[in-house]
């Protein structure tokens, strides 16, 4: 049986080496537990993971920038692996963008004491940011599509089919509401999606994990992170207001945002407007059936 599919109990020891000093205490194992649940259900749903009868194990890029969420997503990953539950290949990958002041030692220090497989990549992006864009901009968007089209190529040269990333709960709801808001449309991020050359596979494993445990969770690891705006464009973001909005919601009624993310899994495009989605114009009354509908029977809520 290889290395990577022994269970913790078969192993010599009971963890992965990254958990032998965690926290001892019963809210950090449930906080673990938590979210290796979350995770494998994300996995599970959305098929992450080929069939059985594939032929070949899946080899993953895994999307490391040195933030809490990629630092929490690796580590749940490879719990999985080690306990034989993600009959995967990983390898990280970090691409060092060129920003001032990048601490280019933290990253492979944390990666090879760990005994990780991963690659690190320098493609100065920055430079060609701050040369495209004016300087009140945000970087962010742009910074973001260099990136992704960098791990792509990557992806294809490690001989990856996947390129998973470590977006959250909140990811997911913050898209969702700045599509609403300044896109005219209702989307958002996908757990699961084909890149547009059609031989990358972009997972999202952590989809439905809470951003606040991911944040004690690194915190209880003692995740070395990286902060994201050493490129100092991040103030005034519209994410940074919808994230706040959400918060607000969410301390005036709590549970809001799982029943949002609840709402996307639940969509009746009958109930919406987009004509693309559903046939309005063959819509047509059959008055033997309308005579047995109840009354109330088309309900809105």
């Amino acid at each position: 049986m290889p290395e990577t599919l022994l269970k913790a109990s078969d192993a010599t020891d009971t963890c992965h080496p990254m958990f032998r000093n965690v926290p001892s205490g019963v809210e950090f194992a449930k906080l673990r537990k938590r979210l290796v649940r979350l995770t494998r259900q994300a996995i599970e749903d959305y098929a992450m993971l080929p069939g059985k009868n594939s032929g070949k194990r899946p080899r993953w890029l895994v999307g490391l920038s040195g933030g809490k969420d990629s630092y929490g997503l690796m580590a749940i990953l490879l719990d999985l692996q080690w306990r034989g539950l993600l009959p995967v290949d990983l390898m990280a990958c970090n691409l060092d963008q060129g920003q001032p002041n990048f601490p280019k030692h933290i990253l492979p220090d944390w990666l090879g004491r760990n005994s990780i497989e991963h690659r690190i990549e320098y493609v100065d992006t920055y430079s060609v940011v701050i040369d495209k864009l004016p300087q009140t901009a945000t970087y962010c968007s742009l910074c973001s599509r260099l990136r992704r089209g960098n791990l792509y190529r990557v992806a294809r040269e490690e001989g990856c089919e996947a390129l998973i990333l470590g977006h959250h709960r909140e990811d997911i709801l913050e898209t969702l509401f700045i599509n609403l808001f300044h896109g005219g449309r209702i989307a958002s991020m996908s757990p699961k999606l084909l890149n547009d050359e059609g031989d990358i596979m972009v997972m999202r494993p952590l989809s439905l994990c809470a951003e606040a445990d991911l944040e004690k969770f690194a915190t209880a690891m003692g995740f070395p992170i990286i902060p994201c705006d050493l490129c100092g464009s991040q103030d005034g973001l519209q994410r940074n207001i919808i994230k706040q909005m959400l918060a607000d919601i969410e301390a005036r009624m709590p549970g809001r945002k799982d029943s949002m993310i609840r709402a996307l899994t639940n969509v009746r495009p009958s109930h919406l407007l987009d004509k693309k989605l559903f046939d309005f114009a063959g819509l047509s009354v059959d008055q033997n059936k309308a005579a047995e509908r109840p009354i109330g029977f088309d309900e809105d809520v």
